[in-house]
C-alpha cells in the first residue's frame, strides 16, 4: 500500500509552483504586479488548496529564490 502525502504543498517547490499557477490567474494592478493576498486566500482556504501559512511562506521563498517571483516593498509581487 502506498501512502499519499496529505499535504501536497508541504514541499516548498510544489507550493511555489502552485503559487505561480495561482498568480497567473490574477489580474495585474500596476507594472505587472499583483497583490500577494490575491494568492494568499485561495492557497490557504479550505475550499481552495487548504494549505498552511508556513507552506505559503515556504512557497513564496522558493519562488523568489528560483527567480519565478519578485517581491516588491509595497506587498505586491511580480512574475518574472
Amino acid at each position: 500500500m502506498k501512502l499519499m502525502n496529505e499535504r501536497p504543498h508541504s514541499d516548498p517547490e510544489a507550493a511555489g509552483r502552485k503559487l505561480i499557477e495561482l498568480a497567473k490567474g490574477v489580474e495585474a494592478v500596476q507594472d505587472g504586479r499583483i497583490h500577494i493576498e490575491k494568492n494568499n486566500a485561495p492557497f490557504l482556504s479550505k475550499n481552495g488548496c487548504n494549505s498552511s501559512g508556513p507552506e505559503f511562506g515556504a512557497g513564496i521563498k522558493h519562488a523568489v529564490d528560483q527567480g519565478w517571483l519578485e517581491l516588491h516593498e509595497s506587498a505586491r509581487a511580480g512574475l518574472t
